[in-house]
């Protein structure tokens, strides 16, 4: 008895209706062993009642205990009772359990049924979007348009991606961890759809305008972005300075492997990355390369503007810069700029001509 009462008490943990099941066969083979233990049970309570009744008729006075055990008929007796009121405690539990398991199973195949056609149409879409942006026989319009016709067919179709969720919100609430019915993961493709398409709609849209504001072609946006997306290897939309500088390097763009090249190189990344995330933007990167393909006297006119700033001197000092700059500019230049080298240097001297040099092209001055 004792042995099953610690099996009825026995907590549970099933996820399938073939587990509960197993569980309520082996309780329905339990329950058939009762009548035997009953009979057991009155069996052993009848022999102790043929010894009390041997002892009033031999006149015997009996100790009120058995020196061979020291189970009482009243341990029986209560132990028994316990047990009987515990089997249809076990019989709730277990039916409740398959009611659950149940339950859960419609939930698994209702979430598989939409699930199956929802999941494939995601990776369709998101297929389909990758590689708008770089299909080269494709105007920068052309492409905007597909992708805003991409965009619609999502909004469209997003009703069927909110019923989706709101099945595996309730997967969820009843704690369902794995679904034979289905391989497809629970929603994450569609918010990370909806997540996808605006920005690459708006970044489509920036180039168009980067081409416009900065009279860059077509041909070049596109050897621009190819290129980017090249080093971009976790496809995060932005470059850490080695990838940013192998996209430079690709370009052509030359950068010298020595302290000055280094010195350069630090102030282009403050140029591109005013905020010190560490990561060049796509944005950030087409407007660097725009400054770099303008008019070649940029370098010169830059240089010129400097040299008045700083008394027709060949170098500058921060008091000058803070002097005739507003002072956030000031700042960014002093920044920027290398110690100057001359022979006329001062203390605090700074290399104007080499910086701008790094930023606008080579120059005649």
């Amino acid at each position: 008895m004792e042995s099953a009462m610690e099996d009825l008490q026995d907590m549970f943990i099933v996820h399938t209706i073939k587990e509960i099941e197993g569980l309520i066969s082996a309780h329905d083979q339990f329950k058939s062993t009762l009548p035997d233990a009953h009979r057991e049970h009155e069996a052993i309570l009848a022999i102790h009642k043929e010894a009390q009744r041997i002892a009033e008729r031999n006149h015997i006075k009996l100790s009120g205990s058995n020196p061979y055990t020291t189970v009482t008929p009243q341990i029986i007796n209560s132990k028994w009772e316990k047990l009987r009121q515990l089997v249809p405690k076990r019989d709730h539990a277990l039916l409740e359990e398959q009611s659950k398991q149940q339950s859960n199973e419609h939930l698994r195949r209702q979430f598989a049924s939409r699930a199956n056609v929802v999941g494939p149409w995601i990776q369709t879409k998101m297929e389909e979007i990758g590689p708008i942006s770089t299909e080269m026989n494709r105007t920068l319009e052309d492409q905007l348009s597909h992708l805003k016709q991409c965009e619609r067919s999502i909004v469209d179709y997003k009703p069927n991606l909110d019923l989706l969720d709101q099945q595996h919100q309730l997967i969820q609430e009843a704690l369902i961890f794995n679904n034979k019915h289905t391989m497809e993961h629970i929603c994450v493709g569609g918010e990370q759809l909806l997540t996808t398409i605006a920005p690459t709609v708006n970044e489509e849209e920036n180039h168009i305008l980067t081409c416009d504001a900065k009279g860059i072609s077509q041909e070049q946006t596109q050897e621009f972005w190819a290129s980017f997306n090249h080093f971009d290897k976790d496809h995060g939309g932005a470059l850490g300075p080695e990838g940013f500088k192998a996209c430079l390097i690709s370009l052509g763009y030359y950068v010298e492997n020595d302290r000055q090249g280094e010195a350069e190189f630090n102030c282009i990344m403050r140029l591109v990355d005013p905020d010190r995330s560490g990561l060049v933007t796509f944005q950030a990167f087409v407007d660097f390369m725009s400054w770099e393909t303008t008019d070649t006297d940029t370098a010169d006119q830059v240089i010129a503007s400097f040299k008045v700033l700083a008394g027709d001197k060949n170098f500058i000092i921060a008091e000058e810069l803070q002097r005739e700059l507003p002072p956030n500019q000031a700042e960014y230049c002093i920044a920027c700029m290398v110690p100057y080298q001359g022979p006329e240097a001062v203390p605090g001297a700074l290399d104007y001509k080499s910086s701008s040099t790094a930023l606008y092209g080579e120059s005649n001055l």
